[in-house]
């Protein structure tokens, strides 16, 4: 299979839909009062797993390109990893916004009391180097220090589902599934972690 500037076009189309309908959609279900019992925690939920359902597919684009030899499916990582910045950013601010009502003192207290928004807040950080470096421009001016940066997408595909395994109550098996989806994908590209953490 080979796919074609015009396809790769294309593809990006398709794609920018796919991750703005959920947006729309969650716009819809708050303006029809359909968001839930507690409209808040369903708001803050529902960016969350779009931040992590971004991620995942951010790390299949590299198994899926090499398994069909679709190289020209690699362009598309840059695009959907700006969505999984955009929707963490929409998380940390439905979190902070709604349900701490910016109350920043509140905020270092929770951090304090509860580990997993300092889990998620790192992820968060990660994510936004990334999205800051990812232009070709800034690509091409950090030359081999970039790729050294973004290996860190590595460590974000940890403590992204453990922040989501930790803020979850009760209901566990979903956010177990997820462990064992980035741990399945992270162990495919165990050679180029190796590569990275031991470089010598």
């Amino acid at each position: 299979m080979r796919l074609t500037p015009r396809g790769v076009f294309w593809l990006k189309v398709v794609l920018h839909v796919v991750f703005l309908l959920p947006a729309l959609y969650l716009v819809a279900l708050v303006m029809t009062d359909n968001a839930g019992g507690d409209p808040v925690q369903y708001i803050i939920h529902y960016t969350g797993m779009g931040a992590i359902n971004s991620l995942l597919a951010t790390l299949l684009i590299s198994p899926i390109a090499k398994r069909f030899k679709l190289a020209a499916l690699m362009q598309t990582r840059r695009l959907v990893g700006l969505y999984v910045f955009a929707y963490a950013l929409l998380h940390i601010a439905a979190f902070i916004s709604l349900d701490l009502l910016f109350a920043w003192g509140l905020l270092f207290e929770e951090v304090i009391k509860r580990p997993y928004i300092l889990v998620g807040a790192a992820a968060l950080i990660i994510v936004t180097l990334l999205a800051l470096t990812s232009p070709n421009k800034i690509k091409r001016k950090m030359g081999k220090r970039w790729q050294s940066l973004h290996n860190w997408i590595y460590v974000v595909a940890l403590l992204a589902p453990i922040h989501f395994y930790w803020s979850v109550k009760s209901e566990i098996i979903e956010p177990s599934i997820y462990i064992v989806l980035f741990v399945g994908l992270l162990f495919y590209r165990r050679a180029s972690i190796k590569k990275w953490l031991m470089p010598n």
